[in-house]
């Protein structure tokens, strides 16, 4: 059936759709010689609050008639000689609509008092009229009643309606069928959503979608978000994947317990292959250059409840760029960016001043920013030359003022710095290059009106430094991804979505707005009175909605340069073994050496990457070659268990930790103990050597860590007694760490407890609080994250400036050991599994059964091509990549 050029947004926001009738129009003026030229072939269009002709003719104008405009609707009770037979609606209206004659993209004109006569062809005056009368009954309701009243209607005709059972195939289970709204921007069509063993079906109410039936498979199905719509908890978005027909649909429920039985109905289905990606992981990604910041943004965006199928929540982005006036822009000049640690509203320091005094003199609930930075009204305002429809719809048939619309760049930044009640953001479309700026452009010639200067209004006017639309736009994204903006972007994000959004921390960053843009403060579902709701509703589709919070501590920064090696080895080399790891197929084992007689506790691969080294509970310090595959040292040292060795740098030099307390230095170049000292109350469980700082550490079963300082100096061996500083925990310290540049000491404890310590005075820098013990611990290569395994299985890591959780898996197996260098981190656990990641993109490469039993110690090669561990098993296994 043709649809002619009727759509949903002709209609008011949120009004509905029922049904149409095919007739013919006769305008009032028509005589019996006039009735043919005249007479008008269309449908009219029977809606919540309105009629609508839709004229074949498209030189033709589109009529509403608002039913609050009609005096009299009723059957036809006149006689004429051209009009036969009684299945007539006589209308009688004090102001009628045309919009879009010749199907032109214009204003709407409104029109005095008219009769019209509407002749059905095929349908029944007596079935549409009573619907018809009783929706112009609901039209002289105060409007929350007319809300209330137009509801029942709607549910009386939805309960009469089922779901065509046609659709289904033939062996299909229907899991849950239930009533739902597609949503789309300014628009809510109702209909019925069911879920089958295959396929999700949206069956709407009228015919006005593509579909009769829309039809997702299931195993098309890739994400699946729950959201809010109007502050409430009953949105649901589905995307699917490129190839699917229908690749994303919005749908709103009755209350949040509908939408939350669909849900878990839906993701419990068997067909169902989601291809979520966590939080943690994009963050991380993020974090190292794998996603950029644009895509970064977006997608804290959806997080945040912010879709772009509703303008209440349209995905918000940043102003980046201040410079809009001059000839050239230099990207690398700091500037010409926007401070991003502060809200739009506290970028002018005098206008703030302003707000402040305000502020003050406010009763509660007080606000800073009585005008929001996102509602439908900015959204479209940037918006109005792409999807001018949007904005005759949400402005009743009319476009803004010339002089108010976007028409410059330089002048809307200018009053979002000064105006006091403008401190809006901008929307994705400014930093989306594949859209090329067409919003930016009057592309369909749209008579938008003439400015007080006699210009009339044409496309968006762009600074001198872009050279078109597509021009400006690439330049913003640039500036997007710059190193100037991804070392604060973070600040931003935290005023947005994160831990300055609301609380004490919103009002010191000065980021406080009206109480009715933030979730929580009021619950529509709770209030009966309808006016009271109505009224809540329009006010927050004005003031615009806080997103929802992402996070609640603040965000990590984003590493300006990831560096994959270190300098010493040929690059040809690195990247050739990076290559390796990232097409990998498998991993072969090397060699095994099981001449251990218990378990092994340490392991270290020598700086020419020629021997390994490991200490035991058998009490044996070995060292191995890996070029002849055989043992070539052994010593016992003491009659208790090894726990950790190191090499000091420079000399042939290890420094053992064992469980008698003492810290011995063993010389391998003479094959005796030259030193050994009581270090601890308990056994030593943990040590670690800052080859910068020249400091060594230990950790123990006393719940000390103790500094050693100059024990290596030049190569001179100084006395191990030259203690240096001593730390006090609170439980044993199970793992302990330098970061690569010794600035930072981690330490790990059996209570959970992660401690950060600044190595120059050793002085407390962080505390975190895990809920298990932690059993293994490791920096990132930039020092800027700490991976961390305990016995919760829970592999984790921390970014250690804000102390946020940037990513969390739970594995399997309890993780008793771990290894981060460059890309590569190394994970053994204790079911005897190793996994490797490419912790860089949030990958993980392989998983192998590599011990019988706990993998108590894991290495990787300096140059990354073989990694090394040890075990409960006796053994040291060498493995390499293919």
């Amino acid at each position: 059936m043709d649809k002619g050029r009727f759509t949903l947004l002709q209609l008011d926001p949120g009004e509905i759709y029922f049904e149409d009738f095919s007739v013919i129009f006769v305008p009032a003026d028509t005589k019996q010689k006039t009735f043919d030229s005249k007479k008008q072939d269309g449908r009219l269009k029977m809606c919540s609050k309105s009629l609508v002709f839709d004229p074949k003719d498209i030189s033709k104008p589109i009529l509403k008639i608002q039913l609050k405009q009609c005096t009299v609707i009723e059957q036809w009770k006149g006689h004429s000689k051209f009009i036969e037979g009684k299945n007539v609606l006589s209308v009688n209206c004090k102001e009628y609509i045309e919009m879009f004659e010749s199907n032109i993209v214009a204003p709407y004109r409104y029109k005095d008092s008219a009769n019209f006569l509407f002749i059905l062809k095929y349908g029944d005056i007596m079935h549409c009229l009573p619907q018809i009368c009783q929706l112009h009954r609901a039209s002289s309701l105060p409007a929350a009643e007319q809300i209330d009243m137009i509801a029942t209607i709607v549910h009386s005709r939805q309960a009469r309606v089922n779901f065509d059972q046609l659709s289904l195939d033939l062996y299909e289970k229907v899991i849950l069928e239930t009533q739902a709204d597609k949503v789309t921007p300014l628009v809510v069509n109702p209909g019925r959503i069911l879920l089958s063993t295959s396929r999700l079906y949206f069956q709407p109410y009228n015919n006005i979608e593509q579909y009769p039936v829309i039809k997702i498979n299931l195993n098309n199905i890739k994400r699946v978000v729950k959201r809010r719509f109007l502050l409430r908890h009953i949105g649901l978005e589905i995307y699917s994947n490129e190839n699917s027909m229908i690749p994303h649909i919005y749908v709103s429920f009755s209350s949040q317990k509908e939408r939350d039985k669909f849900y878990s109905n839906l993701i419990e289905q068997s067909e169902l292959k989601l291809n979520e990606i966590t939080p943690s992981v994009m963050t991380l990604q993020w974090q190292n250059g794998i996603i950029s910041n644009f895509e970064y943004l977006m997608y804290v965006n959806s997080l945040g409840d912010r879709t772009i199928n509703d303008l209440t929540q349209y995905p918000v982005f940043p102003w980046i760029i201040s410079n809009y006036t001059s000839e050239t822009l230099d990207l690398n000049d700091r500037k010409n960016y926007r401070d991003l640690s502060k809200p739009v509203g506290a970028l002018n320091p005098s206008r703030l001043e302003k707000l402040m005094d305000r502020y003050q003199e406010m009763v509660d609930p007080k606000f800073l920013f009585g005008s929001h930075y996102s509602t439908p009204g900015f959204v479209l305002f940037y918006l109005a030359r792409l999807y001018p429809h949007y904005v005759l719809c949400l402005q009743s048939g009319r476009f803004d003022h010339p002089d108010r619309m976007f028409n410059s760049l330089y002048d809307v930044y200018k009053n979002c710095l000064n105006n006091m009640s403008d401190f809006k953001e901008l929307i994705p479309e400014f930093y989306d290059t594949a859209q090329e700026g067409k919003f930016l452009v009057n592309e369909m010639g749209i008579n938008f009106g003439y400015r007080h200067n006699g210009l009339k209004v044409g496309d968006v006017e762009i600074p001198p430094w872009s050279q078109s639309a597509k021009d400006f736009v690439q330049k913003l994204r640039d500036a997007l991804e710059n190193d100037i903006v991804s070392e604060s972007l973070h600040h931003w994000i935290d005023l947005i979505f994160g831990y300055k959004q609301k609380g004490d921390e919103a009002r010191k960053a000065n980021n406080v707005f009206y109480y009715l843009c933030y979730e929580g403060n009021v619950d529509l579902d709770s209030i009966v009175d309808l006016n009271q709701r109505h009224a809540l509703e329009v006010q927050i589709m004005e003031f615009g909605q806080i997103p929802n919070q992402v996070f609640t501590v603040p965000h990590p920064k984003r590493k300006l340069k990831t560096v994959f090696f270190n300098e010493p080895y040929d690059i040809r080399n690195k990247i050739n073994q990076e290559e390796k790891w990232r097409s990998l197929s498998g991993i072969d084992l090397c060699v095994s050496f099981t001449t251990h007689k218990n378990i092994v506790s340490s392991i270290f691969i020598s700086d020419d990457q020629k021997s390994i080294v490991s200490v035991g509970h058998d009490s044996k310090v070995k060292v191995f070659s890996i070029e002849y595959r055989r043992q070539i040292r052994s010593a016992n040292i003491g009659n208790m268990p090894l726990s950790s060795c190191i090499q000091l740098p420079n000399v042939n030099v290890l420094v053992i930790g064992s469980w008698d307390n003492q810290i011995v230095l063993y010389d391998l170049d003479y094959g005796k103990v030259t030193e050994s000292v009581f270090a601890h109350e308990d056994a030593i469980t943990c040590m670690s050597w800052g080859s910068k700082s020249n400091l060594l550490v230990s950790g123990s079963g006393d719940c000390t860590v103790k500094i050693w300082k100059g024990l290596n100096t030049d190569g001179i061996i100084k006395p191990i007694q030259c203690l240096y500083k001593q730390i006090d925990h609170n439980s044993q310290v199970n793992c302990i760490v330098f970061d690569k540049d010794n600035i930072y000491l981690a330490v790990g404890t059996e209570d959970g407890e992660v401690y950060i310590w600044e190595a120059e005075e050793f002085t407390l820098y962080k505390r975190y609080q895990l809920s298990t013990n932690v059993k293994c611990i490791d920096y990132s290569p930039d020092g800027m994250k700490l991976a961390l395994g305990g016995n919760d299985k829970i592999f984790q890591i921390i970014d250690t400036s804000s102390g946020m959780p940037v990513f969390r898996k739970h594995l399997n197996s309890t993780i008793s050991s771990l290894k981060w260098k460059d890309y590569l981190l190394v994970l053994g656990c204790e079911d005897g599994s190793i996994l490797v990641w490419n912790i860089v993109e949030v990958k993980l490469l392989y998983e192998l059964k590599a011990h019988e039993g706990p993998v108590t110690t894991v290495s990787i090669a300096e140059d990354k091509s073989f990694i090394c561990s040890g075990g409960e098993d006796h053994v040291v296994k060498v493995w390499h990549p293919k």
